[in-house]
């Protein structure tokens, strides 16, 4: 499955993103692990098909509605998950 690593920045933490994140992504049948970064982004690996990678990269623009997301940078990673976490602040 690919792999895709996301850094989003803007109002990301402290809104509900990770939770938001992870129930979108069990949704969408993701998997993965998202965690907030000291320096106020959120990160998240999420493997998938294409189109289950394009759908959960589309909401991380978005995100909760308390977020205001101004960027995502995705980048190709690599990794297999069972299932979607989060993981702790790093």
């Amino acid at each position: 499955m690919p792999t895709r690593r996301l850094s989003i920045r803007g109002r990301v933490q402290g809104v509900g993103f990770r939770d938001a994140m992870i129930t979108q992504a069990i949704k969408l049948g993701v998997t993965g692990w998202v965690r907030n970064r000291y320096d106020g982004s959120v990160e998240a690996a999420v493997s998938g098909t294409e189109d289950q990678l394009s759908a959960i990269v589309d909401w991380a623009h978005r995100g909760p509605p308390a977020a205001h997301v101004f960027r995502v940078d995705v980048t190709s990673d690599e990794g297999t998950f069972r299932s979607f976490s989060r993981y702790p602040t790093t």
